[in-house]
């Protein structure tokens, strides 16, 4: 009995040890539950033998999982901890205000993850396709293969080997050609361009 009681007392949320004990195993079992779904994403990954798992929707769905599960946890530590609890109602009457800022500020932000949720639900391109998209490059487009869909960037590895990084807002909206996997890169210049003229 003596042992629960210091326990309680260890894990008081009013005091300075107590708060710092509760974030520590708030954070502890974050990265378990994140270790988890990393875990059960390969697992899925791994036993479908068919290709029915669409890999982008799967690895994009873990991460989106992945935030809700962080700021789950930051919202109760932040109803745990009394000084936290008070300085939140406190901002309250500032959250009106600091929503519009926090809105203008993360738009962009915030599209790219809508976006990406766009992207993963319609699915225009699985991961491994080989798509030709604008660039801003010489030939105004380049040729690449998916590697994956982020919460806020599509990621494509050209064939000499550069990565294209690319905004899921900008891969939303934007014309795509998805081309075979073995086809010739459209955006080089052939031998014919390349050979000097007489």
């Amino acid at each position: 009995m003596t042992q629960f009681r210091k326990l309680i007392q260890i894990l008081d949320p009013a005091t300075l040890p107590g708060a710092l004990a509760i974030a520590g195993i708030l954070f502890a079992l974050g990265l378990f539950l994140s270790w988890a779904i990393r875990r059960l994403t390969i697992a899925a990954l791994h036993h479908d033998e068919r290709d029915l798992i669409d890999a982008i929707s799967l690895k994009f769905i873990s991460r989106l999982i992945g935030l809700v599960v962080w700021l789950l946890l930051l919202t109760v530590y932040a109803h745990l901890i009394p000084a936290l609890d008070r300085l939140a109602n406190a901002m309250l009457a500032g959250v009106g205000l600091a929503s519009v800022i926090i809105g203008f500020a993360a738009q962009q932000t915030l599209g790219n993850l809508v976006a990406g949720i766009s992207l993963v639900l319609y699915r225009p391109f699985r991961q491994g396709d080989r798509l030709q998209i604008a660039t801003p490059t010489e030939s105004f487009c380049d040729t690449g293969l998916v590697e994956g869909v982020s919460l806020g960037f599509t990621t494509l590895r050209a064939d000499d080997g550069r990565e294209i990084i690319v905004a899921n807002g900008t891969m939303a909206q934007q014309t795509m050609i998805k081309l075979p996997r073995n086809a010739p890169d459209a955006s080089a210049p052939s031998a014919k361009d390349k050979a000097p003229s007489a």
